[in-house]
């Protein structure tokens, strides 16, 4: 029997939610900047409906953990810590860079994938993940680098995330890299199967534990000429 799954994303400009039920995968997706918290119970609300479950039915929560929009991230976060206080379920955190490397492993087979998610200040949210028996598995560390900084631990592998749109000449100087055009954004419909593998090893948790994992702690900014 599957373990019924609800996975929910804010933390780019994507709003994504997807739950398996009774066999059957039900997702919601849309590119809707600034409305995730004003949406994101609503789209929860619709997409349990749909399937006919109840959120006592959930077996565990997946939420992603970062990186990408503080604001975004702590939004998934704190949803799911409450939707899992309130159903007395765990939880499991995951990438959002790991979700971008499994669409890539279900969708175009491939073994090796660096993601990237542009982090703003001149930065890169990076991960390089390989494709362990169907399940993208993070090789070394997340990094938050300077594009001119990005070393790659493959000699081909295929490149997801806005990172690489934010700077269409990356690709060009790293050996191997292709991108793909298409997985541009994390999509809580590949959170699912990372969510089910952590649950069937044991590697759930209670609400209070989720965190967020922000990579890059934190944020200086510039003051602008004559401002104070």
């Amino acid at each position: 029997m599957t373990n019924t799954i609800l996975a929910i994303d804010a933390s780019t400009e994507a709003l994504s939610i997807a739950l398996t039920h009774q066999g059957q995968q039900y997702c919601f997706f849309d590119v809707c900047p600034q409305q995730h918290s004003q949406r994101i119970l609503t789209e929860i609300d619709t997409l349990l409906a749909k399937a006919n479950c109840a959120l006592k039915e959930v077996d565990v929560i997946g939420y992603c953990e970062g990186p990408g929009s503080f604001t975004g991230v702590r939004i998934s976060v704190s949803v799911a810590q409450g939707l899992a206080f309130s159903a007395q379920k765990p939880v499991v955190g995951i990438s959002s860079l790991g979700m971008m490397a499994q669409q890539a492993i279900e969708q175009r087979g491939v073994n090796q994938v660096v993601s990237a998610i542009d982090a703003r200040m001149g930065e890169l949210y990076v991960g390089a993940f390989e494709n362990i028996n169907g399940l993208a598995t993070l090789v070394g560390t997340q990094q938050v680098v300077k594009p001119e900084a990005l070393a790659v631990p493959f000699d081909t592998a295929l490149a997801v995330g806005t990172g690489w749109q934010s700077y269409p000449d990356l690709a060009h100087s790293i050996a191997g890299i292709s991108v793909d055009e298409h997985i541009t954004l994390p999509n809580s419909q590949f959170m699912l199967a990372l969510v089910a593998e952590q649950f069937a090893q044991g590697q759930q948790h209670s609400a209070s534990e989720a965190q967020p994992v922000y990579v890059r702690d934190t944020v200086t900014w510039k003051k602008l000429p004559g401002r104070e």
